[in-house]
């Protein structure tokens, strides 16, 4: 079984992109932006989907120096967590960014404060969140395995494309991950492409997705993409049982 993401329709509103997901999947990750941004659970509860929830991240930094936006965006987060919590959603989040190198030690210091109030936030609306590796963008945290430490505690969501722009997917398949965004590029652009059309070796993916007995969510730009992600996927898992 795969889940998938609403980003594939993001140019769609969320009850219609909700609605033409229900025929080829039971599970569903809401990308919470753009036309997508949930304000509450009512777009969720007309259907029976395993939801995961994809927090907001463009507008937000819960590394920042600026204690206000810092502030700010641990409570975008936790009104996240929230709406996760009526329907029973796990959450997905973006570790943040330092905008100055030399900001790093600072930043480093405010992102595990925000990890604390938003483990707390977590514990007390009975949620799990996972923090995401991030793709080649500077400054970012989270870019290979070094960071891991930093979020100790926390399940890793192992983004398999902004692994492999970074040239670690590799090294994070040798850690645990427990939750997985599959979608496929050449290296070198962030293009959410449906799996088979980039670079990246899917087989020792899948098999790590196959360890860690979860639910991989296709992360593609195009509907299209997503159907022909799954069969790839469904073909690579054909492939490994024959062997």
């Amino acid at each position: 079984m795969f889940g998938i993401s609403t980003y594939c329709l993001n140019h769609e509103p969320l009850p219609a992109a909700l609605e033409r997901l229900a025929p080829i999947t039971d599970c569903v990750e809401v990308m919470d932006e753009g036309l997508h941004y949930l304000d509450d659970a009512e777009p969720l509860e007309s259907y029976s989907f395993l939801y995961f929830i994809h927090a907001p991240a463009r507008g937000i930094n819960i590394a920042s120096v600026l204690e206000p936006i810092r502030r700010a965006s641990v409570e975008v987060l936790t009104q996240t967590f929230s709406i996760a919590a009526e329907v029973g959603a796990d959450v997905v989040i973006h570790p943040g960014y330092y905008a100055w190198l030399q900001d790093r030690e600072r930043a480093t210091e405010r992102f595990r404060r925000s990890l604390d109030e938003l483990k707390a936030a977590a514990d007390d609306l009975s949620v799990t969140f996972f923090v995401e590796n991030m793709a080649n963008w500077d400054y970012f945290f989270l870019r290979s395995p070094e960071d891991l430490p930093l979020i100790d505690g926390i399940g890793l969501a192992l983004d398999v494309g902004h692994a492999h722009l970074n040239g670690c997917l590799d090294a994070f398949l040798a850690h645990p991950a427990i939750h997985f965004h599959l979608h496929d590029n050449d290296g070198t652009e962030d293009s959410h492409d449906p799996i088979g059309a980039g670079t990246i070796d899917f087989v020792p993916v899948m098999d790590a997705v196959r360890r860690s007995g979860v639910i991989p969510i296709i992360e593609v730009g195009s509907f299209d993409g997503v159907i022909t992600s799954m069969a790839a996927l469904e073909e690579i898992g054909a492939a490994r049982a024959e062997e």
